[in-house]
């Protein structure tokens, strides 16, 4: 019997786990916890065999969470941010979930985790948005929102989160512009700016150092214009 707990600040997301998990006979909820400090308590007390964490959590974050810990259990990394892979391989983590994950990458985590193979050294795997497919879920506003790829007009830099702006509204979210730049399709969307992203099929006009989509003014950068000019060709 493999033990665990939950460390989330989302209930849907204990919900999402916990179902998973019950269907798995081999695994036992130990605690729910919904901050790293309920976590950390029950801890000094308790062992389990396998914790699921998320990262971007009130009072204290995930990561700074597990470098408390003299003797973790086995980690698996529950969040929707994939930038924090490296971070996540530095401390040793099982597996990298980026939400939304299905039953299937669920599965394939937990085997990870316990596999005779596996070692602190074991390599991360990060689940990514998979351009082949027309559907992808962005977290905003502590909520996921399901889009459509293709009504993607452009994505735009904005601090440590990206703006992604569809027809009818824009999310903020927390993956960089870099980490949207490698998981999109390169032949449908370009890197027009150090911050912006355009979806090629959605530009209407290109004016001198700007790219028009619907209401939209999109710079060219300097060190970009030979990409975007290719179009022309």
């Amino acid at each position: 019997m493999i033990s665990y707990i939950i460390v989330d600040d989302e209930p849907i997301a204990h919900r999402i786990i916990e179902g998973y998990c019950n269907d798995l006979p081999h695994l036992k909820l130990k605690k729910h916890c919904y901050d790293a400090l309920e976590a950390m308590q029950f801890l000094s007390t308790q062992e389990v065999d396998l914790m699921f964490l998320d990262l971007n959590m009130p009072k204290l974050k995930g990561f700074d969470f597990l470098r408390t810990l003299s003797n973790p259990p086995k980690i698996i990394v529950t969040t929707a941010y994939g930038e924090f892979a490296l971070e996540g391989f530095e401390l040793n983590v099982a597996d990298y979930l980026l939400k939304p994950f299905s039953f299937e990458r669920f599965l394939k985590a937990i085997n990870n985790a316990f596999s005779e193979k596996s070692s602190p050294k074991k390599e991360v795997q990060v689940q990514k948005m998979e351009p082949s497919k027309n559907q992808i879920f962005l977290k905003g506003d502590k909520k996921y929102h399901q889009i459509s790829i293709d009504d993607i007009l452009f994505i735009e830099a904005y601090g440590n989160y990206t703006k992604v702006y569809l027809p009818d509204q824009m999310i903020v979210t927390h993956s960089t512009i870099s980490f949207f730049e490698m998981e999109l399709s390169s032949n449908q969307f370009l890197r027009v700016h150090k911050s912006f992203i355009v979806n090629i099929p959605k530009i209407e006009t290109i004016e001198g150092n700007r790219i028009i989509i619907e209401n939209h003014k999109i710079p060219i950068g300097q060190t970009y214009k030979k990409v975007v000019f290719r179009l022309l060709e």
